[in-house]
This record gives structure tokens, C-alpha cells and sequence, in this order.
């Protein structure tokens, strides 16, 4: 999995790299459009594009029966079941190339949130740290010590929280840049990124993952925790980012799947794919 998200977080550099001191809506579009493309192809591949053809056809070619024979009870009935068997068989045609469609676009949504999902923390800004504890390890005999850079000042003492195996501090950014985080347990040492003052679209990794594979599939921001220490997973929460649009703060998710789903249908006759 480390592997795939390098490869992928590479792809995904070279796209922003480019725009990211630039409008974060210049990204979006450009990561949008490609996306819209790709989508297209995968359709335009895996589709049955005759059979899609044709069921469209036949559900227009029985929209027009019941305006002719709006005056016929009987016929009325028989062109409504036959838009309801075409309307079938074109999502069965469609349904092929939407399930090939889901793990390539779910990568591409877990690498645009690490970009576009949070922003760094402002200085003299506040943000919560969660250490999340294995099953079966209680957070109240758990010694686990926090060391952190001079840029990041911890201003609580440790809240343990034992029906939730979790451990809570809160932050404050002291200085602007890239921080870590140092966590000791006995023998055993890993970090965890915090971000401070940070210029353009940059990686906010808001959680370091556990070992469990689906963790690391929507965490690929930072390694994992090392294996054999009894942490599940531990989160700094930045901010979240929103795109302004004429004074409007817009979610990425939405602007995302709005400009993709437009540039894919805009573009569909271009690539004569039938959709």
C-alpha cells in the first residue's frame, strides 16, 4: 500500500505542483478536467456503447408513444412498461463501467482531500491532538510522552479518556513551518506532521494511520505507525479549507464532482462516447 500512495502522491504533485501558489480554483479545475476525462475513458472501455445506444433509443421511441396514444388507457400502460424495461436494461449497461469507476475515482478523492481538505493552522491558533490507543490498552496506564519543537506549544496537560482509549492535547502554533511531533512509549518513537503558516495548496495529512490497510488507503499522508506499538492512530485537527466563489465558501467535495460531472458530459461528444 505504501507503494501506491508514493506513486499515486507523485501523479498528484506533478498535477498541483504547478498551481499551488496560484487560485486553488485553477487545481481544481485542472484535476476536475482530467478526472472527467478518465471517467469517460473507462466508460467509453467497459460499456456496452451499442446496448446503451439502443436503450436510449427505445426509451425516447416510447416517450413519444405516450404522447401519440395519450387517448388509449390500454396503450398508455404497455409504452409505460416498456420506458420501464428499457430504462433497465440502459442501467444494466451503465452499471459495469460505474462499479470499474469506484476505485479509481475513491484514489483520487482520498489525494485531492489531502490537498484541498484542510489548511494549516494560523499562528497563535489552537488545534486538538487525539492519540487513539489499541484495544485492550488503557490510556490511564499507558505512559506515553509527547515531546514537541519549539514552534508548536502544548498548553494542556494530557486528558485521558478511557471508555474512548484516547489521549487529548491541545496545541498552540508558535511559529510558522513544518513540525514534528515526537511520541515515546518505552523503547518505541514515531512523529506526526503539524503544519503551521503554510503558503499554497500543501499536503495536510490530518491523521497518521494504523497498520490496518484501509487506514492507510484514506491516510496516505504520512507512514503508518510502526508495527508492535499499541496506537491505532493519531490526529491533529487542521482546519478545514473551503474554495471562495464570489463570497461563497465552497466544500471541495461539492466543486469537485460539480465541475467533473460538466466537463465529462461537455466533452462526451468530443470523445463519441455514449453516456
Amino acid at each position: 500500500m505504501g507503494i501506491l500512495n508514493a506513486v499515486l502522491g507523485t501523479v498528484f504533485d506533478l498535477l498541483v505542483g504547478p498551481f499551488r501558489y496560484m487560485n486553488p480554483w485553477i487545481a481544481m479545475i485542472v484535476v476536475s478536467l482530467l478526472t472527467g476525462l478518465l471517467m469517460l475513458a473507462v466508460f467509453r472501455w467497459t460499456s456496452n456503447q451499442d446496448g446503451i445506444r439502443r436503450s436510449k433509443n427505445a426509451i425516447k421511441a416510447h416517450l413519444l408513444e405516450l404522447r401519440l396514444y395519450k387517448d388509449s388507457l390500454a396503450q398508455q400502460l404497455r409504452s409505460q412498461g416498456r420506458v420501464l424495461r428499457a430504462n433497465g436494461r440502459y442501467l444494466g449497461h451503465a452499471l459495469k463501467p460505474m462499479l470499474v469507476m469506484i476505485v479509481p475515482v475513491l484514489l483520487i478523492l482520498v489525494q485531492i482531500n489531502l490537498r484541498f481538505g484542510s489548511r494549516p493552522l494560523a499562528l497563535g491558533e489552537t488545534a486538538i491532538l487525539k492519540v487513539k490507543l489499541a484495544a485492550g490498552h488503557n490510556p490511564v496506564e499507558t505512559g506515553i510522552v509527547l515531546e514537541a519543537p519549539p514552534g508548536i506549544a502544548v498548553e494542556t496537560p494530557p486528558l485521558r479518556i478511557e471508555e474512548d482509549r484516547e489521549i487529548d492535547w491541545r496545541l498552540k502554533a508558535a511559529a510558522p513551518g513544518a513540525h514534528e511531533l515526537t511520541f515515546r512509549l518505552g523503547a518505541d518513537a514515531f512523529t506526526k506532521a503539524v503544519f503551521v503558516g503554510e503558503r499554497g495548496l500543501s499536503k495536510i495529512p490530518n491523521l497518521k494511520p494504523g497498520r490496518s490497510l484501509l487506514d492507510q488507503v484514506f491516510n496516505p499522508g504520512e507512514r503508518p505507525i510502526p508495527k508492535g506499538v499499541p496506537v491505532e492512530s493519531v490526529e491533529v485537527l487542521h482546519p478545514e479549507r473551503r474554495l471562495n466563489l464570489l463570497g461563497l465558501r465552497v466544500h471541495w467535495l461539492a466543486a469537485f464532482f460539480i465541475l467533473s460531472i460538466v466537463f465529462g458530459f461537455a466533452l462526451k461528444g468530443v470523445f463519441k462516447v455514449e453516456i
